[in-house]
């Protein structure tokens, strides 16, 4: 492990990201971009209903449609065994489950589950023809909540599971009862928080063709072009050495882009037509069709002694995984009290399937969940002990050493000192003040744990002979990850970022790389490019070595410069090194290809202040403060960046998101003019506060930052709420109506 770096050129400064210029004119592309010659356009029939059996398809005068060139359904996928299989690295995945909701087998599971799709000369034809499609359904009852699923008659998705309850899993450590026996405050409440999305602005959009050597090209954006090159080969049948994806810019994913929906259905529309075929979702689709995160039921109980020391914590976690399994409850029982040090501790976690569209991934995936309850009672017991909301936590704050619930011990974190951060801020000691003509004010705090990934990574720098470096990483770079992966061969080589002209690679150009996702980007690809400008380092000191016929135990390279250590006379930039390349042996490529552990965990603390209208119920949030440690920033205007981002869909969430669904189980704001997503008009400035603990398992001490911002937000908010109005709000999202009903039932 390479020592840790303390004084830096490149890491921790803010250059200008390197794609600035290309997304502010218009130059990027992203997969709805993609044109090709004699290029098909596909549309997708989707169920009306939310639970039916299908009877029948009859396809036939789609297809006599002069404009129609193919029309494909589930049948037209090869067949799959109903079980899980471990065929590409990552968890195991049920292939008939998979293909089952790209195209609907036997039953359609949620309204806007995919029935067929159509391959045309135009969207509007496509359009025109999914018209003529025939298909005869066998209506059944919904169920749109983990309660309704679970509950006795309740209609099921699927006969394997009993009761719609996929799997049932248990994390304990301690002994619970003993903990509560010997605690002498007790909270305990019931939690509901509603299904939302991710939000994304870029629809999803595939492209494939097909060519007749049984190559597959795609094109489009994701969060990991070779998982989606993995799904969907596994799913077609054919070797995923065939397949091709070619990443595209994206517009957005927050998780909702590690899946696959329309590759497979634009792949096998482009094989039987022997032409490109593009698909793109419209917003309507996206929010009905693709991945969400859960809803939720909790019921949390945790106990303290008198001094405020949490001596036992319950909770029974109930996530709707959507239409088949495959909800992040794991993920929320692994970080729902791993904040603290707590010695006895029991979690019941239940996978629910129900009739919505099969979750996925959504930044920090269940964390802020699990969060919303557990911050709250904590908040409740801070005032029934008569302790500061912020010293509780410090008080029980997991550090080095502490045992989590999962069982695995805690490495070097900064959970304290980040709490610790929050309370020496300027906003934790400012007064609220009144509110405005009789409005209510409330300060409300939260903190936060994510787990942090990691996975393989490659990456590739190739020194031109100029003395630039053109660094390919096999990451999808969705929060900022060209730039670091930059900095870090910048730092390596002591040249200026802006001589890196870092790039994605498509699957074939750049060696497996794992999802971008996790928060592990920076932590494995920077690690990656780390490596491969150790590599260039390493020949680079040989070429210089050879060129002044010296030893090579003599050569060093400072702040950019060759020089020999005994010799001042002997001294070459990088760039004329560089110029030297071809007389010398010509080009030099680093390289690196790795799969490191250790990402180091993610922990922050929130502080909000709001002003809530008693007489509307409408909550404006006044200030906002985040603070969260970041290990080192390597570009700290994307940390800030990352910060204030997830922190705003916090806000969007607690306040506002929904899946608002009617009795026949659809999604009735399936738009975002009533899907309401707040805009800068809605918010303050988010004032990140970035805390430095290093991490010792990487070069430079990165942790990773993208996901922790989204987990402290919905219970500060709550617990703001509550310090205005006096009613502890425990069901998502705490809208205008949510905070009038509050008030007037007080």
């Amino acid at each position: 492990m390479a020592s840790q770096t303390t004084r830096t050129t490149a890491v921790g400064k803010r250059p200008v990201r390197h794609d600035g210029y290309d997304k502010v004119t218009g130059k990027a592309l992203y997969g709805a971009d993609t044109n090709l010659p004699g290029m098909l356009h596909g549309r997708i029939l989707r169920s009306p209903h939310a639970h039916a059996r299908i009877i029948s398809i009859n396809t036939g005068k789609a297809e006599a449609h002069p404009e129609v060139h193919s029309v494909i359904t589930n049948s037209d996928f090869p067949p799959q065994k109903n079980e899980s299989v471990a065929a590409i690295p990552g968890p195991a995945i049920n292939l008939k489950q998979q293909t089952d909701n790209i195209l609907a087998g036997s039953k359609v599971l949620y309204k806007g589950h995919p029935i067929a799709a159509i391959a045309a000369t135009s969207t509007h034809a496509a359009e025109e023809a999914m018209g003529l499609i025939e298909v005869e359904y066998d209506v059944l009852d919904s169920v749109a909540t983990a309660e309704d699923a679970i509950a006795d008659g309740a209609p099921l998705l699927h006969e394997e599971y009993k009761n719609n309850i996929s799997s049932h899993t248990q994390l304990q450590i301690g002994d619970i009862q003993k903990g509560f026996s010997e605690s002498t405050h007790l909270v305990e409440r019931e939690f509901r928080t509603s299904t939302v999305h991710q939000g994304y602005i870029e629809p999803h959009s595939a492209t494939a063709w097909w060519t007749p050597n049984n190559r597959v090209t795609v094109w489009g954006s994701s969060q990991g072009h070779f998982q989606i090159r993995d799904k969907t080969s596994l799913v077609l049948g054919v070797p995923y050495s065939s397949i091709k994806v070619i990443p595209m810019e994206i517009g957005g994913g927050f998780g909702g882009k590690t899946t696959i929906y329309l590759e497979p259905i634009a792949a096998l529309l482009s094989r039987r037509t022997g032409a490109p075929v593009k698909v793109t979702m419209s917003r309507v689709e996206v929010l009905e069709s693709t991945g969400p995160t859960s809803g939720s039921y909790m019921n949390v109980k945790i106990g303290t002694d008198d001094n405020g020391k949490i001596l036992a914590a319950y909770a029974d976690l109930k996530f709707e995984a959507g239409a088949f399994p495959g909800s992040p409850v794991g993920a929320a029982a692994n970080c729902i009290f791993t904040p603290y040090d707590i010695e006895n501790v029991l979690i019941d976690a239940y996978d629910i399937v129900d009739n919505k569209p099969k979750t996925t991934a959504y930044r920090a995936p269940g964390a802020p969940i699990g969060s919303f309850a557990a911050e709250t009672l904590l908040d409740e017991l801070s005032e029934e002990l008569g302790i500061d909301p912020i010293e509780l936590r410090i008080i029980n704050g997991a550090k080095e050493g502490t045992l989590r619930p999962s069982g695995i011990t805690n490495p070097k974190i900064g959970c304290i000192e980040t709490a610790q951060a929050a309370k020496d801020h300027s906003h934790y000691s400012t007064p609220l003040g009144e509110g405005l003509k009789g409005n209510l004010r409330g300060r409300g705090i939260a903190s936060g744990f994510w787990i942090n990934g990691s996975g393989a990574a490659c990456a590739i720098a190739n020194v031109n002979f100029d003395g630039t470096v053109n660094l390919t990483i096999g990451s999808m770079d969705i929060g900022g990850l060209r730039p670091v992966a930059a900095q870090h061969v910048a730092e390596v080589l002591g040249i200026p970022v802006e001589n890196i002209n870092p790039q994605v690679g498509d699957t074939e150009t750049i060696g497996y790389t794992s999802m971008t996702g996790g928060s592990g980007g920076a932590f494995k690809t920077g690690w990656a490019s780390y490596e491969a400008a150790q590599d260039v380092k390493r020949q680079l000191l040989q070429r210089a070595a050879e060129v002044w016929e010296a030893s090579l135990d003599d050569i060093e390279l400072v702040d950019g410069a060759f020089r020999h250590s005994s010799d001042p006379v002997l001294q070459m930039s990088f760039a004329e090194l560089a110029s030297k390349l071809p007389d010398t042996g010509g080009p030099v490529v680093g390289r690196a290809n790795l799969d490191p552990r250790g990402p180091g965990s993610a922990f922050a603390t929130h502080i909000v202040d709001v002003e809530v209208d008693p007489e509307t119920g409408k909550v404006e949030i006044l200030r906002y403060t985040a603070a969260q440690d970041a290990g080192k920033a390597i570009h700290p205007d994307y940390v800030e960046g990352q910060i204030q981002g997830g922190v705003v869909q916090g806000i969007g969430w607690a306040l506002n998101e929904e899946y608002f669904m009617n009795d026949e189980g659809a999604m009735v704001n399936s738009s975002l003019l009533d899907y309401r997503m707040p805009t800068s008009l809605d918010l303050p400035m988010i004032d990140p506060v970035i805390v430095e603990v290093s991490n010792p398992l990487h070069p430079y001490g990165v942790r990773g930052v993208g996901e922790v911002p989204l987990v402290p937000p919905l219970a500060a908010i709550a617990n703001a709420i509550y310090d205005a109005i006096g009613v502890r709000m425990v069901e998502l999202p705490m809208n205008p109506a949510a905070i009038t009903a509050a008030i007037q039932n007080k």
